[in-house]
């Protein structure tokens, strides 16, 4: 995207109020989350510690979302979480948006046999629901932060393999990739410096909006036992172990799923704004 261009898009963006919010909420929980050790009322309680004193004590000073079972402060925790599940979409994007944009690609702009075995590969990992594809990875392997991250990975790349084959698709009958063909340019260009800028907006919006989801299928792994396990902050088993002292100790749970439905709608309103002054621009 050109400066000119980005300043358009910025301009867009700032008259649209879902997305500014979006992009607040964004930056404050990002900064939350790397400032975590500075910010956080108890950065021990993030750890194998505990406080039997002030176990399930309600939320009131100085425990500002209350404690859990064993007395560690509830805030510190989802702010913790937070880091983990932002490191989870970063290292999940950054592995499948390279391999389903590549393949995509080549789909899109080589020849039908090509085109026809990529895209059967992905529409076979498309006809499985990605929490049930998800689930069935981690049943062979033990359940950690590590291999949640492999199994949402493994279910994520054919969503961008078919955004980006449509892309290539209808850009690869522009006028400059025909030019570039005509000169002898190759494959490699053609895909890398010809037909992938164009496609960066559209990629990089669905990743904006893609964070929040991956976090939520994450949350979701570890609400099932099958994600980072203790003591490690993680919202999703957060959630389902407050549920167990449901409706007496209700903040052990009520908190984290806030704290879920914040980071999910952040981005999403953040990846909304951003096509919509995508699209205006154009």
């Amino acid at each position: 995207m050109t400066p000119g261009r980005g300043a358009r898009v910025w301009r867009a963006l700032r008259r649209n109020p879902a997305g500014m919010i979006g992009l607040v909420l964004v930056a404050v929980i990002v900064l939350a989350a790397i400032f975590a050790d500075v910010i956080a009322p108890f950065p021990d309680h993030a750890g194998a510690v505990g406080d039997f004193a002030a176990m399930n004590a309600p939320p009131a000073a100085p425990y500002l979302l209350g404690t859990d079972t064993i007395g560690r402060d509830m805030l510190t925790r989802i702010l913790f979480a937070y880091r983990l599940s932002l490191e989870m979409a970063v290292v999940v994007l950054a592995i499948t948006v390279p391999i389903g944009v590549g393949i995509g690609l080549l789909a899109g702009y080589l020849g039908p046999v090509t085109s026809y075995a990529l895209m059967r590969l992905t529409d076979v990992f498309l006809s499985i629901p990605p929490l049930v594809l998800a689930m069935s990875i981690m049943g062979f392997l033990e359940p950690s932060a590590l291999h949640g991250m492999m199994a949402v990975s493994a279910m994520w790349w054919p969503w961008y393999a078919r955004l980006s084959y449509n892309l290539a698709r209808a850009e690869k009958q522009e006028g400059y990739v025909l030019a570039a063909e005509t000169v002898g340019a190759g494959v490699p260009h053609i895909l890398l410096r010809e037909i992938l800028p164009n496609c960066i907006p559209a990629i990089f919006t669905k990743m904006t909006i893609d964070v929040g989801f991956v976090i939520l299928i994450a949350a979701s792994l570890s609400f099932l036992g099958l994600g980072a396990q203790a003591p490690t902050p993680d919202l999703g088993s957060m959630v389902a172990d407050g549920a167990k002292y449901m409706p007496d100790s209700w903040w052990l749970t009520l908190f984290p799923a806030l704290a879920i439905l914040l980071i999910v709608a952040a981005f999403n309103l953040l990846g909304d704004g951003l096509r919509e002054a995508l699209d205006a621009e154009r």
